[in-house]
């Protein structure tokens, strides 16, 4: 442990002693009816905080940890994240360890009555993407396919229900209408695809994040990096990414609004010291959205967008 994970601990400690003269007791907020007044729900990335404004409405305030850029595979919390935390009645988060840094804090806050959700807790194991790579565990990015999104949303109308009886049918409602958005997306994405040609439907990032993107919607997907980003790609991966662009004349490669533009920029140099022209295609969000008030900074906006900018960057790149 260095010394900065030394002082987060002290600080967090100091932060978990002070709560707990007024910790919640029993197994959380989830026993009491929220019915008449507005649920305070914490979300960790910009797309669970997302997710609970569209199927909370108006019934929930929603405040978010990670903002647009932000990495969740490298996010700690800090001792004011704590203290936001310890005042919400409910922390959503992806899970499947995507926030892989936060867990002792999440475990910490559950001990201290604070109701915890796991919004991919309701996908089946078997709709999972496994991964070598990732020490045995399911890829975490199950919101870059709208119909596993859909039901992600179905677990935060069904615990927003159980905390608020009174309005669970306007939860199911908001949840309900949520999902036929996303349903429309979906067929977007699926219909957007046929633009590309067969043999150029690969999708080239930072790292491999567009997994469950690529099942749904018909992409090859090849990451410079992992599922985390806990560790950087190495002059290895570079010049493996590099060989497969050059060689099967991939037109476009993508950089990732939270993960840094370098391993990718080193990617077009390789593929272009092997005598061909590599473009970068744009950036796509992948574990953040944008920011509030852009296309891309809702989660409908951002898959719209990403699916934007691959078909017309693999389509317009490819007679060059």
């Amino acid at each position: 442990m260095d010394a900065t994970d030394l002082l987060r601990r002290l600080v967090l400690c100091f932060v978990f002693a002070g709560l707990a003269a007024c910790a919640k007791v029993g197994s959380g907020s989830q026993e009491r009816d929220f019915s008449d007044r507005s649920i305070r729900v914490v979300a960790t990335t910009t797309v669970v905080a997302d997710l609970a404004r569209m199927v909370g409405g108006t019934l929930v305030s929603v405040e978010g940890l990670m903002g647009p850029g932000v990495d969740p595979h490298l996010f700690k919390a800090s001792a004011r994240d704590v203290a936001t935390m310890a005042e919400a009645d409910i922390i959503m988060y992806n899970g499947l360890h995507l926030e892989g840094k936060m867990a002792d804090v999440f475990a910490e806050m559950q001990a201290r009555g604070i109701a915890t959700l796991a919004v991919a807790e309701g996908i089946p194991d078997t709709l999972l993407r496994e991964s070598a790579l990732f020490q045995g565990n399911y890829d975490p990015h199950i919101w870059l396919d709208a119909i596993l999104w859909k039901r992600a949303a179905h677990v935060v109308a069904q615990r927003l229900s159980a905390m608020a009886p009174g309005h669970a049918d306007l939860f199911v409602a908001q949840g309900n209408s949520f999902g036929a958005a996303l349903d429309t997306v979906h067929a977007y994405a699926q219909q957007a695809v046929r633009r590309v040609a067969p043999a150029q439907r690969v999708i080239v990032t930072s790292h491999d994040a567009f997994g469950y993107y690529g099942d749904a919607y018909g992409f090859e997907v090849v990451g410079l990096q992992g599922i985390s980003t806990a560790t950087e790609a190495g002059t290895a991966d570079v010049q493996r990414v590099a060989r497969m662009v050059a060689e099967r004349r991939i037109p476009a490669i993508f950089i990732e609004s939270s993960v840094s533009p370098r391993g990718i920029a080193a990617v077009r140099e390789a593929v272009r010291a092997r005598g061909f022209e590599v473009v970068i295609g744009g950036t796509l969000f992948g574990d953040a959205l944008d920011a509030p008030g852009t296309p891309s900074g809702t989660y409908l906006g951002m898959l719209r967008y990403n699916t934007d900018t691959i078909v017309e960057a693999l389509t317009n790149a490819g007679g060059h």
